[in-house]
């Protein structure tokens, strides 16, 4: 009966060990945030931080102050500079939701098919905007914005020089 208990107890503390382990990270800890300043009169700005996966794709993480309700607001990755008009749409990521002011992608090809690692995206020369709408004439008004990259490099992309995106 002892042997039993001793066991069951050993059994007990190796899984409690197991449980108390830190779960292996898919990240390798590089990561690069950008500012996103506003591009309208909405008062809304934040931050994009781009993390860096082991396998080299890149996960993007919008978060954003000033946001609020049920409504899902586009995020584009441009190709060029913030304040270039109508930059090609290099991606879509994934909308921001209004209540929370975040979006999360993992970001593995661009929208011509291309791959894209995090090493790569780091030195493109793009820029992100979060428009009010997908389609309409809302889609024109970007409410915040900036560049990435290269572009974030160029020093160049004040809130006033935040152009508005090729329409299709």
């Amino acid at each position: 009966m002892r042997k039993l208990v001793a066991i069951i107890l050993g059994l007990m503390i190796l899984v409690s060990c197991q449980e108390n382990q830190p779960a292996l990270s898919e990240f390798t800890g590089n990561e690069i945030t950008y500012t996103l300043q506003p591009g309208s009169d909405y008062p809304i700005s934040g931050i994009v931080t781009f993390k860096e996966r082991k396998d080299g794709s890149t996960t993007v993480v919008v978060n954003l102050d000033g946001t609020e309700g049920n409504v899902q607001l586009p995020v584009h990755l441009h190709l060029g500079n913030i304040s270039e008009a109508d930059a090609d749409v290099a991606a879509l990521l994934s909308p921001v939701l209004g209540k929370s002011g975040k979006s999360e992608t993992r970001l593995t090809k661009l929208a011509n098919e291309e791959s894209i690692t995090y090493a790569d995206l780091i030195n493109l020369e793009a820029c992100i905007k979060i428009h009010l709408a997908e389609t309409g004439p809302d889609r024109n008004i970007i409410l915040a914005g900036g560049n990435i990259g290269a572009a974030a490099l160029s020093g160049d992309g004040g809130r006033m020089s935040i152009s508005v995106c090729k329409s299709e």
